[in-house]
């Protein structure tokens, strides 16, 4: 039988399997990405000759551009769902999580990889840059639930909104870890360049281009289609060209796309907030970001068995839990220290740092500009901390986030 053939039945299977998965994991307590995950393994251990491979290694731009696709749906996804406008008081929290705490785990990540696992400098950064973010992609189990159901706790909210930011206000450290790369190579670059550029230029224009992206559909879609009643549309998809509009226009113009999606989704969801419209835009889009998610964790199962791993060993292991364990439970609890909720509260929003795809997006982003010494090394760590986070928080979320509702 060809290749082809086997694998569009078992995306089929996946797709199909999807559609009364979340039911089934929500009745169960354990999150579906445990299942999928286990699924890839079991799938790439029967079939892995017909099969694509999921090794970053041999299918470099694919893994890179998949990971970035289902990064920005899901982007779009967390922003569309969030009720709570943005303000410096509602969102305290989640500026606390992303410009204390992660700033912390990367420093702190970085340290061990340098001092630690004997990682260079350029190295040991990525690895702390890569991993810090909480990832919107895996975290479904402890986000805020679709727009307008007014039934969220601050746990939710913020570690919903805490995704959302940090997985763009990753980026410039990402660049930072490269930038550090070049200088080892002696290439034309400084320090002074990834500040004045990547840090702040990027950032700047992704937020720039997200609330304006986000304006310009909230009124074509609110406001003019009011004015030409034939103009009005409650096509869900609408999110998903948002999404594609917001990344590829801020990418052209050299900013951070990441940062402009989010930006936009939440720049929209101000607009009519009590609208069925957003409900049908989150729907769609939960859809196609549920589909992608299964396909890429059979991958994910399929890195896991075909090796990507290999490099691992006890210091290794060490590390990823510590980082779990330790260091993300700890800046974040540091960075939420003085705010005004309960100690269980602060201990859930802490413990769920869920690593996730995002980081392989950045890593596959960082080997495909500079080359990094122990890059095997790295994709293992990065691998193995993600696995285990997908095992320990996927299988702790639904009943933790019960609890915390109780």
């Amino acid at each position: 039988m060809e290749p082809f053939i086997i694998l569009i039945l078992i995306i089929g299977l996946i797709s199909f399997s999807m559609v009364w998965m979340p039911a089934l994991t929500s009745k169960i307590g354990i999150s579906y990405s445990v299942f999928y995950l286990l699924a890839g393994i079991i799938l790439y251990w029967l079939f892995s000759e017909y099969l694509p491979s999921p090794l970053p290694k041999e299918n470099e731009s694919a893994i890179l551009h998949l990971t970035e696709l289902i990064v920005i749906i899901s982007l779009m996804g967390a922003g569309i769902k969030i009720d709570k406008s943005f303000s410096l008081k509602n969102w305290s929290l989640s500026l606390r999580l992303v410009f204390i705490a992660m700033f912390l785990c990367i420093i702190a990540a970085a340290a061990l990889g340098y001092f630690f696992l004997d990682l260079t400098l350029a190295s040991a950064l990525l690895l702390g840059a890569v991993l810090a973010p909480t990832d919107p992609v895996l975290a479904s189990d402890v986000q805020v639930s679709p727009p307008n159901e007014k039934s969220d706790s601050e746990t939710r909210f913020t570690l919903t909104s805490e995704a959302g930011l940090n997985d763009g206000m990753a980026f410039p450290f990402t660049w930072l870890a490269i930038t550090f790369a070049a200088l080892a190579e002696g290439n034309d670059t400084s320090l002074l360049y990834w500040f004045s550029y990547h840090l702040v230029y990027q950032i700047i224009l992704g937020v720039v281009v997200g609330i304006i992206l986000g304006k310009v559909t909230g009124y074509l879609v609110f406001n003019f289609s009011k004015k030409f009643r034939f103009l009005e549309s409650l096509d869900g998809f609408l999110a998903i060209s948002l999404t594609l509009v917001a990344y590829g226009f801020t990418e052209m113009l050299h900013g951070y796309g990441f940062i402009a999606v989010f930006i936009s989704a939440i720049t929209l969801r101000g607009y009519e907030k009590d609208h069925d419209y957003h409900k049908s835009m989150h729907s769609f889009t939960e859809q196609i970001e549920k589909f992608f998610v299964a396909v890429l964790l059979i991958l994910f199962g399929g890195a896991l068995y075909l090796g990507i791993i290999s490099e691992i060993t006890w210091t290794t292991v060490l590390f990823a839990l510590l980082f779990l364990f330790i260091v993300r439970p700890l800046m974040a609890l540091i960075s939420l220290i003085g705010a005004k909720i309960k100690i269980k509260e602060k201990l859930a929003i802490s413990f769920f740092g869920i690593r996730g795809l995002g980081s392989i997006f950045y890593l596959s982003y960082a080997f495909k500009e500079i080359s990094f010494e122990s890059e095997d090394q790295l994709w293992s760590i990065a691998t193995l901390t993600i696995a285990l986070s997908i095992l320990v928080h996927g299988i702790s979320a639904t009943p933790i986030m019960r609890y915390l509702g109780k």
